[in-house]
């Protein structure tokens, strides 16, 4: 049991990293804040708000991996190598197609409701 709950204490050491030291994570939970905020005025659907719960978790989610594969990297070698570039490059990928994803579930969900309020 003692070890289970030490996992735990890892992991938001891990997410306490992100949220101190990585400035693209920050800027995450900033959206992550405003569509919340968003869900609770434009009173959304259960499966809305799941929807854009699970975009914004996955988000979060490529941005904590892109974080790891980059530290991991640095740690491996201090040279350049065509490899570390890559790793770095595609975990950074996974990051956009994330987000990108995560706009347009927001845009899905949010488009027609906003555009009601600026009419």
């Amino acid at each position: 049991m003692k070890r289970f709950l030490k996992s735990f204490k890892y992991a938001f050491a891990g997410l306490w990293y992100c949220v101190r030291r990585e400035r693209n994570f920050r800027v995450h939970l900033v959206a992550m804040t405003i569509v919340i905020a968003l869900m609770v005025i434009f009173e959304l659907e259960r499966y809305e708000m799941i929807a854009l719960i699970f975009a914004i978790c996955f988000v979060l989610f490529a941005e904590m991996v892109n974080t790891a594969v980059e530290r991991a990297v640095d740690n491996a070698s201090t040279e350049y190598t065509e490899n570390g570039k890559v790793a770095k490059d595609v975990a950074a990928g996974a990051v956009l197609i994330s987000a990108i994803f995560a706009a347009t579930v927001g845009f899905i969900v949010f488009g027609e409701r906003i555009l009601e309020v600026i009419r």
